[in-house]
């Protein structure tokens, strides 16, 4: 352990304590609840989401990646765009099949697709912070 303070001409003082940290065991990895996955797909127009439907059930059938991971992913890194699908399914197969039905067109259960409703714009002036605490 050290101590540093550090006296500044212009009156700042920095006072630092530099330490070693300890070494701790690894958590295990939580364990996953495996119930139901969304997978969302979106595209510019009607038939770029059937394509990209299509697209994502061929890459699910030759990757055997973790369905949870996948449906992460399609959540959190892609664009949403106008044309928005999502299959829903528990097992790899059924929102494979869910995918097949979004790029034939078809929608049921497990699988459902819109558009967004027209351009609407929200200017919102949410103070210093504090006032969103909470919202949403």
């Amino acid at each position: 352990r050290a101590g540093v303070s550090s006296f500044g001409i212009s009156g700042t003082n920095a006072h630092l304590i530099i330490e070693e940290a300890t070494e701790e065991p690894a958590a295990p990895p939580a364990e996953r609840d495996e119930g139901p996955v969304p997978w969302l797909v979106s595209a510019r127009t009607a038939a770029g989401l059937r394509a990209q439907a299509a697209r994502l059930a061929d890459f699910a059938v030759a990757h055997p990646s973790s369905t949870v991971d996948i449906g992460f992913s399609l959540a959190t890194t892609r664009a949403h765009l106008p044309h928005r699908g999502v299959v829903v399914g528990v097992e790899r197969a059924d929102l494979v099949r869910g995918l097949g039905a979004l790029a034939a067109g078809r929608v049921g259960a497990g699988a459902v697709a819109g558009s967004v409703a027209g351009d609407r714009l929200a200017v919102v002036f949410t103070g210093q912070g504090a006032q969103r605490v909470g919202m949403g």
